[in-house]
C-alpha cells in the first residue's frame, strides 16, 4: 500500500481517516477525471463516504470561499468527520429527489431547453396571419431606404406622409400647425399645393409633403434621407409613401406590425415565457391549470359512445335533450354517435365541448347553468362535475393565444413543447432555415440539440418539454438533473450520482454508461453509488465497501478496476463472479384467483386488457415510460382500493373489472414516500417495538422504587424525556434570513432524556444505548436478555436488510428504499391475518446490493405463504427471474409505449420475440 504522503494530490483525491457514521477510519485515493464506481451492502457506509464525507467538504469549502455577506445566509456547515481532504474539486450531487414541488416547474424550463427555444422564437419566429396565412411584416427605415438605392441616380421622388385629422379637430387650423412647424406643401387630390393655397373646404384626409427627393450616390445624403423617414413614420403615424414624380407611381411604407386588420405582438422573449405576465395565459395565468369542469367527471367511462351516454350529466329525463339534440343532427355534419369516446379523434371531442349550429355544446351547456346558478339543483350539478382541469382559453399550453400565430418550420412553440423529445430531434434536425436565420440562430440551435441529445441518451425520449417536474419519478428528476448538468460542460467538477440507474430497463442502462463516460471525458471525475453490474464493468475504477452492513460494515474490503475486484473476497465479488447467486425457483406457483381489467386507456396505455394473478409474486415490467405505473398505481391500485371499501384518488381510464378476488379485503401501496412526517419519528416507533422496550424499562427496580411508568421512556410526551429539546436531542436555532442552525442540546448532551430517567438500565444499557443501537445489536442484546417478543417485533427488520439502521436513527435521514422496506417489515410483524391482501411495491430493490436482494424475497415469500398477494414495478433482472408472473409493456415509452408485449412465466417471457426484456431475461435463466 502506497502511503498517502506519496500520493499526488493533483491526479488523485485523498481521504485521509473517514470516520463519519459507520466508518471505520478508513483511507482512500479516488483517482481525478475517472468513471469511479462506489459500491457494497446497504448500510455499509457507500453514502456516508460519498455524499456525507466528499460531497459535504466540497459543499463547505465553496461556502467558505464566498464573501462573509453571502456566508451570512447559507447557515453553518459543519466539517465532515475526517482528518483531511486533499485533490478535490467543486463538488455537484445529483440525488434521486423529485426536486420540484413547483407546479410551474417543466422538464424543458428544468432543462434550459425552454430558455433557448424562446430566445429562438423571439429572433427567428415569423409571424403569420390566422386569416389569410400570409407573413406579417413591418417596414423599418432601412427598408425604404433600401427600396429608394433601386431607382437610377438623379430619379425625382416625393416623400409623403398619409394625414388622417381627428372628427373633433378643424382641417385649416391643423394645416396651420404644419406650416408653422415648417412644412410648405401638401398632396391634395393628385396635386402638391402650397399650404396657404389649400381649398377651405379641405376633408380630414391628405397626404404631407414631407421632402422633396433627388436621388443620389452619396453617404450623406441616404443619412438626410433616413431623418426625413423617421420624421415622415412619426406624422403619418406609422405610415409613409414613396412617389415617383415622373409617372405618380407610390409604395405604402408602415412600421405597425399588422395585417389583414390585425395588430400583431411583435415576438420577444417575454411574449413565450409563462412565467411572465406578458406571456402567460390570462385565465390560467401560466399554469395550464383551472379549477373549472372536469373532463373526467363528465365522461366517467370513455368505452361508451355519445348514444350510450357518455357524457355523464345528459342523462335523465330532464337532461337528456341536449343529448338527443345531438344524436338526432350528427348526420348533418358526419359525427359518429356509435364511436366509443376514446376512439373519437380530438376535432370531434372538441366539437361536443364547443358545439355548432345544429347542437349545443357541453362549454355552453355549463354556462347556462352557471347564469341559472340560484336555482340550488343547478348549484349542486355544477358542484359533482367541478375540478382541476385543462385551460380552456389556452388548452394547457400556458401561453397567450398570440404565440400561436409565431411560427418556425411551420410550427408554434406550443406545438414544439407538446411533441415527445425524439420527434423534437428529427424536427430540429431537419429545420431548413434561410442563411441569414441560419446565422442568427447557430449557437441557440447548437446548444437546444445537444441537450436533447442527452435526454435522448439518458432514455427520456419519451416526455415533452411542457411535462410537469412535479409528475416525474425519483429516477426520471435524478436524470434530468443529469442531462441538465451535462448540457452546462462544467469541467474539472466532480459529480457525485445516487444510484443513476434506478427506474432504467437494463436496455436504457447502456445509453447511461455513454453518458456518464462523455461527462468524464469532458474532464469531470464522476463517482457513482451505485449496485448495477453493467455500470460497475464500465468503471475505471470500483471500491467496494463491507463486508457488511451498519457496525460490520464501513472498511475498504476492495478496491482496483473491475478484474480485481472479481479476484476478492467480498460479497460483491462473489455475486459478480458467480460462487454466490440468487437462485432461480424451482417451480412457479400458480392460482386461479386474479383481478382482470378490461379496456386499460389511462395515460399512454392502448385499451388492453390485463390480468393480475393473485396468491403469488407477479412483476410488471417493460422500458421507462412504457405505462407500468399507469398500469399499477393509477388503475389496479385505485380499483381494488375502492372495491375494497377505500377512498383514495380516483382511477384512470377503463371499461371494466372482474375476476376471483373476494378474499382481497385490503390492499396496500407500500411507496418510497418518508415513514413519518415528525423528526422524532424513527424505525422503532413505525413498527410499534418501542412499546415494548419502554414497558420493559418501566419494569425495572429502579423504575419501581422512582414510580417510573412506560411514558417516561417516551420522547413524544413530558415526563421523563429532556424539557430543554422536548425529545429531540437537538435544538433548532431560528436564524432570521438564513438556514435554522441544529445544535445538540447542552442540557443531556444529545441524549433525549433527563439524567435520572438515563440511570434506570436493562443488562448494563439505558434507553439512550439501546436507541444508539443497530437493529443488529439490538437483536443480540434483547436474544441475550430473553425478551422474545421484542426480538420478534425487530426481527422482520433484520429480514428485509435494515440490520444496520440504528433504532433511534430520525425517519428523515432514511433513504425511499429504506422507508419502503421499513413498511415491508411492519406488515410482516403483523402476521397471518384472515384477511388476506394485495400488495403493491414499486421498485423495492432501489438501493438494494444483490445480497439484499436476497434477503427481499424471502421477505416476499414469506407474506405469499401467509396468503397475501403481490405486484411489484421493477427493472432488476435478479428480481424479475424470480417471479411467478411477468407482465411486460412497451415496446417503447410515451407514445411508442402502452402495448402489453408478453405475459406468463419468466420462461415463458424469455421466448417472446417482440420483448426487450426478453434477452436479459434468457441470459439470467441459463
Amino acid at each position: 500500500m502506497v502511503s498517502l504522503s506519496q500520493v499526488n494530490p493533483k491526479k488523485n483525491i485523498i481521504i485521509k481517516g473517514a470516520k463519519l457514521h459507520n466508518l471505520k477510519n478508513i483511507d482512500v485515493v479516488i483517482p481525478r477525471n475517472k468513471l469511479v464506481v462506489v459500491t457494497g451492502l446497504s448500510g455499509s457506509g457507500k453514502s456516508s463516504l460519498a455524499f456525507d464525507t466528499l460531497f459535504a467538504e466540497g459543499q463547505r469549502r465553496y461556502v467558505e470561499s464566498l464573501s462573509s455577506y453571502a456566508r451570512q445566509f447559507l447557515g453553518k456547515l459543519d466539517k465532515p468527520k475526517v482528518d483531511y481532504i486533499k485533490g478535490i474539486a467543486p463538488a455537484i450531487a445529483i440525488e434521486q429527489k423529485v426536486n420540484s414541488t413547483n407546479p410551474r416547474s417543466t422538464v424543458g424550463t428544468t432543462t434550459e431547453i425552454y430558455d433557448y427555444i424562446k430566445l429562438l422564437y423571439a429572433r427567428i419566429g415569423k409571424t403569420y396571419s390566422p386569416i389569410s396565412g400570409n407573413e406579417v411584416k413591418k417596414n423599418t427605415v432601412s427598408d425604404v431606404i433600401a427600396y429608394v438605392k433601386t431607382f437610377d441616380t438623379n430619379t425625382k421622388l416625393l416623400l409623403l406622409a398619409p394625414i388622417k385629422i381627428r372628427e373633433d379637430r378643424d382641417s385649416i387650423k391643423s394645416l396651420e400647425l404644419f406650416s408653422k412647424q415648417g412644412y410648405a406643401r401638401i398632396k391634395y387630390k393628385g396635386k402638391v399645393i402650397r399650404i396657404d393655397q389649400a381649398p377651405k373646404d379641405i376633408g380630414k384626409e391628405f397626404d404631407l409633403v414631407i421632402d422633396r427627393i433627388i436621388t443620389k450616390n452619396d453617404e450623406d445624403f441616404y443619412n438626410r434621407l433616413a431623418n426625413a423617414v423617421d420624421t415622415a413614420y412619426f406624422e403619418g403615424k406609422g405610415q409613409c409613401i414613396i412617389e415617383v414624380l415622373e409617372n405618380s407611381q407610390q409604395r405604402l411604407f408602415s412600421n405597425k406590425f399588422e395585417l389583414d386588420g390585425i395588430q400583431f405582438l411583435e415576438p420577444n422573449v417575454h411574449l413565450f415565457s409563462f412565467n411572465n405576465p406578458y406571456g402567460a395565459c390570462p385565465k390560467c395565468e401560466g399554469y395550464g391549470d383551472v379549477i373549472g369542469i372536469d373532463e373526467d367527471l363528465v365522461i366517467p367511462n370513455t368505452a361508451l359512445s355519445i348514444y350510450e351516454n357518455a357524457v355523464f350529466p345528459w342523462r335523465g329525463e330532464s337532461m337528456s335533450w341536449y343529448r338527443d339534440q345531438l344524436v338526432n343532427s350528427a348526420y348533418k355534419f358526419d359525427f359518429p354517435i356509435h364511436k366509443p369516446w376514446f376512439e373519437l379523434s380530438s376535432d370531434q371531442k372538441n366539437l361536443v365541448w364547443n358545439g355548432n349550429d345544429h347542437f349545443i355544446g357541453l362549454h355552453k351547456f355549463f354556462e347556462t347553468l352557471e347564469e341559472k346558478s340560484y336555482k340550488i339543483q343547478n348549484r349542486v350539478m355544477l358542484s359533482r362535475y367541478r375540478g382541476k382541469t385543462r385551460c380552456n382559453v389556452c388548452g394547457g399550453k400556458r401561453l397567450r393565444s398570440e404565440t400561436d400565430y409565431v411560427k418556425i418550420g411551420e410550427k408554434s412553440i406550443s406545438e414544439l413543447v407538446g411533441l415527445p423529445i425524439e420527434r423534437l430531434i428529427v424536427f430540429f434536425s431537419e429545420l431548413k432555415l434561410s442563411e441569414h436565420d441560419t446565422k442568427i440562430s447557430n449557437r441557440l440551435l447548437k446548444e437546444i440539440n445537444t441537450r436533447l441529445g442527452f435526454l435522448d441518451k439518458v432514455g427520456l425520449n419519451y416526455l415533452t418539454l411542457n411535462r410537469k417536474s412535479n409528475t416525474l419519478s425519483g429516477g426520471e428528476s435524478q436524470r434530468i438533473n443529469l442531462a441538465t448538468s451535462l448540457g452546462s460542460s462544467l469541467v474539472g467538477s466532480m459529480y457525485i450520482l445516487d444510484e443513476p440507474s434506478i427506474g432504467l430497463h437494463p436496455r436504457d442502462t447502456e445509453n447511461l454508461v455513454e453518458v456518464l463516460l462523455s461527462l468524464r471525458d469532458l474532464g469531470n471525475t464522476v463517482i457513482v453509488v451505485e449496485h448495477d453490474e453493467d455500470i460497475m464493468k464500465a468503471a475505471d475504477e470500483v471500491i467496494d465497501i463491507g463486508p457488511e452492513a451498519g457496525t460490520h460494515g464501513g472498511n475498504i474490503v476492495a478496491q482496483g478496476t473491475l478484474d480485481e475486484i472479481l479476484n476478492s473476497s467480498s460479497l460483491t465479488a462473489s455475486y459478480l463472479n458467480g460462487t454466490m447467486k440468487i437462485e432461480v425457483p424451482k417451480d412457479r406457483r400458480t392460482s386461479k384467483n386474479h383481478i382482470e381489467i378490461i379496456g386499460c386507456r389511462a395515460n399512454n396505455l392502448r385499451n388492453i386488457n390485463i390480468t393480475f394473478p393473485l396468491d403469488m409474486l407477479t412483476v410488471v415490467t417493460g422500458v421507462s415510460g412504457s405505462g407500468k405505473s399507469t398500469l399499477v398505481k393509477k388503475l389496479l391500485y385505485p380499483i381494488i382500493l375502492k372495491e375494497t371499501g377505500g377512498y383514495g384518488e380516483k382511477a384512470g381510464q377503463f371499461t371494466s373489472v372482474k375476476g376471483k378476488y373476494s378474499h382481497i379485503k385490503h390492499v396496500e401501496f407500500v411507496d418510497q414516500n418518508p415513514i413519518g412526517r415528525s423528526s422524532r419519528s424513527n424505525p422503532v416507533t413505525y413498527i410499534k417495538a418501542y412499546d415494548d422496550i419502554r414497558s420493559l424499562y418501566a419494569s425495572q427496580k429502579l423504575s419501581k422504587i422512582r414510580n417510573y411508568q412506560a411514558k417516561h421512556f417516551s420522547f413524544n410526551v413530558d415526563g421523563g424525556r429532556c424539557e430543554k429539546c422536548k425529545g429531540e436531542g437537538e435544538i433548532t436555532v431560528e436564524m432570521q434570513f438564513m438556514a435554522d442552525v441544529h445544535l445538540e442540546c447542552d442540557t443531556c448532551g444529545g441524549k433525549r432524556f433527563k439524567k435520572d430517567v438515563l440511570e434506570v438500565t436493562f443488562n448494563n444499557a439505558n434507553i439512550d444505548d439501546i436507541l444508539n443501537m443497530t437493529i443488529d445489536d439490538a437483536i443480540d442484546f434483547f436474544e441475550a436478555g430473553d425478551q422474545k417478543k421484542i426480538v420478534g417485533k425487530l426481527k422482520p427488520l433484520q429480514d428485509v436488510g435494515l440490520g444496520y439502521v440504528t433504532l433511534g436513527q430520525s425517519s428523515s435521514t432514511l433513504s425511499g428504499g429504506e422507508a419502503q422496506r421499513i413498511k415491508l417489515a411492519s406488515f410482516l410483524i403483523k402476521g397471518s391475518t384472515k384477511d388476506k391482501a394485495l400488495f403493491i411495491f414499486d421498485e423495492p430493490t432501489t438501493g438494494l446490493h444483490f445480497h439484499d436482494i436476497q434477503k427481499l424475497l424471502k421477505s416476499f415469500n414469506a407474506l405469499i405463504k401467509k396468503g397475501h398477494s403481490i405486484v411489484v414495478i421493477e427493472h432488476n433482472i435478479e428480481l424479475i427471474k424470480c417471479a411467478d408472473y411477468i407482465i411486460d409493456l412497451g415496446p417503447g415509452g410515451g407514445e411508442n409505449g402502452g402495448q402489453l408485449l408478453a405475459e406468463g412465466t419468466p420462461e415463458e417471457v424469455a421466448q417472446n420475440k417482440a420483448s426487450y426484456t426478453a434477452n436479459y431475461l434468457k441470459e439470467k435463466l441459463n
